[in-house]
């Protein structure tokens, strides 16, 4: 556990390797580990394990793996629920933890790296993207200089990376100047000093990756080889125009076909960074993902993808779902193999250890340990990192602190229907009516919900007190509130939507306006699980052949998020963004003596 704030070092050049490519998918979890192999026992007892160099160097040197994933330019401490993490504790009870912010996520990545002169640092994808104001109002430049600072050796990319195009994932990369708004500072944005991979991300034209597919980590004669690939579904839950141009291929048949590349370069050590995840048994970040066994303990598509992977890969950094586990999931040839992800925000980071054998120039796979430990706010802030967040923070406080509305209470995003899905809905059907008085319903993706309301001040504005940053928080896409006209049966198929097709196994439950009630039925499965004749609006039964208007972002409006039948409405009228809805409601429907109450959450009668 970090006790002291470590100064910013000067950047360690570990890139002498080749800049190839490697992708990473982290979320969090449990302690898992296993014993050397007798023979490396051995030796480790003849020289002292993994600590040798030069002549009469140990057969065996462990190295230290250091993942991420999901940060989402969480550069402050994140609020309410998104800024706390459960851990089990040993009679069987939990507690909540408050984790995560940069300053203190970099003081603990320093302290653990302290004794480690074998240590690398990966991500697991979308470490920008849905960003709160302070790093998102400046196109993530921030969180990029922050990752700078915290030494991140490699990422690969999510699909978050593709919100602004791939143009704009390139300048991330390389650096420059905004194209429209230009600097934001009188120095030059310098870009990211590493890797993003893309392995599976092809230029249409080219057929090939737009980015490098993979990287090696060179030290000392240890080479250590990264994948780096994206979920193969990332068009379907990223804007159209973010992907334009774009093929997303198959997770397994890229990290297999650019193994074998590695292993021709002579790299036989390999990990690869996936941003796709699962859906552990437990909520808390330590738990048995283990036990009963191998595997049980996770759910979801990480574990075919791990499954099909070749066995030359021999660890999995994940991420996307936003979970932590840390479990072993068999390979191809039934041998264990550790699979990690690190939840999101930078609540946690992944500890593993490889022991890396210099005679075969492999992992000792059967050596491979591996923990989840949290962000805690509990050690010395790191200075760098503070004056990186008071830097921009000067920048986007004119914008940030300007009061937009009043809460009486915090305003949650948990459940399968929220408060503040409600109050969202509502406030985009309020502004549909502004555009359209003919507008009946809106509707809302849970995923566009980026944190919670909470009552408790973030600054100085006082408890109760919604900021525009606050809002921004909350909706950071600059999606567009559209109009679109659907029949009854078109509304009844999307509510069938949300738990059958891509959606069966991770169901998008929408969050709706005030009017709309169902029934979901989760004792079924697929499309049964929406009670098509419980769907009322106002009380009545929808006409399946009357034509309804409904408000919706643009992503929604566009299919996303596996919602097609949403793409298919007519006579679209395209609105103001978002947020300048969300403000507008807040605005208008609250004070500082009359603040908004939590929505009660209670238009969809949830069977289980």
């Amino acid at each position: 556990m970090p006790v002291t704030a470590q100064p910013h070092q000067s950047r360690r050049r570990r890139r002498t390797g080749v800049l190839l490519a490697a992708a990473t998918v982290v979320t969090a979890g449990a302690l898992a580990a296993a014993a050397l192999p007798a023979s490396a026992n051995a030796d480790a007892n003849r020289h002292g394990h993994g600590h040798g160099h030069g002549h009469g160097q140990s057969r065996y040197q462990d190295v230290q793996l250091l993942s991420f994933n999901d940060l989402h330019g969480n550069l402050e401490p994140p609020a309410g629920s998104s800024g706390r993490v459960t851990e089990v504790q040993p009679d069987g009870t939990t507690k909540t933890i408050d984790a995560g912010g940069v300053e203190y996520l970099a003081t603990h990545l320093r302290e653990a790296r302290k004794g480690n002169r074998y240590s690398v640092t990966a991500a697991g994808g979308d470490m920008v993207g849905a960003s709160p104001l302070l790093s998102g109002l400046f196109h993530d430049e921030p969180a990029i200089e922050a990752l700078n600072q915290l030494d991140l050796d490699v990422t690969s990319v999510g699909n978050h990376e593709f919100d602004e195009g791939a143009k704009e994932l390139a300048r991330l990369q390389k650096g420059g100047c905004h194209p429209t708004e230009g600097c934001y500072t009188d120095k030059r944005f310098k870009g990211a000093d590493f890797p993003y991979l893309a392995a599976n991300v092809l230029d249409e034209k080219t057929r090939k990756p737009i980015l490098k597919p993979y990287w090696v980590w060179k030290k000392n004669g240890v080479k250590v080889g990264f994948i780096g690939v994206t979920l193969e579904g990332t068009p379907n839950i990223v804007s159209a125009e973010g992907v334009k141009g774009l093929s997303f291929k198959d997770e397994v048949e890229t990290i297999n076909k650019y193994a074998k590349e590695l292993q021709r370069q002579g790299v036989k050590s390999i990990v690869a960074l996936i941003h796709e995840g699962g859906f552990p048994a437990s909520t808390s970040y330590n738990y048995d993902c283990d036990a009963p066994g191998a595997g049980d303990g996770v759910s979801g598509p990480i574990v075919d993808i791990a499954k099909n992977i070749t066995p030359q890969v021999d660890a999995l950094v994940t991420g996307h779902t936003h979970n932590a586990y840390v479990c072993t999931i068999p390979d191809p040839a039934g041998k264990p193999r550790m699979v990690t992800s690190a939840a999101s925000f930078g609540r946690l980071y992944t500890d593993t250890t490889l022991t890396y054998d210099r005679r075969t120039g492999d992992i000792a796979r059967t050596s491979v340990k591996s923990a989840n430990h949290v962000v805690t706010r509990d050690v010395p802030k790191a200075p760098d990192m503070t004056r990186l967040i008071d830097k921009w923070g000067t920048l986007a406080a004119p914008i940030g602190n300007r009061a937009v509305g009043h809460i009486s209470a915090d305003i949650s995003r948990d459940g399968t229907e929220s408060p503040l899905g409600d109050l969202i809905a509502d406030a985009q059907f309020a502004y549909g009516r502004t555009q359209d008085p003919e507008t009946d319903l809106a509707l809302m993706n849970p995923g566009g919900i980026r944190a919670p309301l909470t009552y408790a001040a973030s600054g100085a504005e006082g408890d109760g007190v919604v900021t525009y940053a606050e809002g921004f928080t909350v909706q950071p896409f600059a999606n567009t509130v559209n109009l679109k006209d659907y029949t009854g049966a078109q509304l009844v198929q999307v509510l069938k939507e949300q738990v059958s097709g891509p959606n069966e196994a991770a169901p998008k439950i929408l969050q709706v306006s005030s009017g709309l009630t169902y029934t979901l039925d989760l004792t079924k499965t697929g499309a049964d699980r929406v009670v098509a004749d419980s769907v009322r609006l106002n009380g009545a039964p929808l006409d399946p052949s009357a034509t309804y208007r409904v408000a919706s972002n643009s992503f929604l409006a566009g299919g996303g998020d596996g919602f097609p039948t949403l793409n298919q409405g007519a006579n679209e009228l395209v609105g103001a963004d978002d947020l300048a809805a969300l403000e507008q409601y807040l605005t208008a429907n609250s004070s500082a003596t009359d603040p908004i109450e939590p929505p009660a959450a209670d238009r969809i009668t949830v069977v289980r």
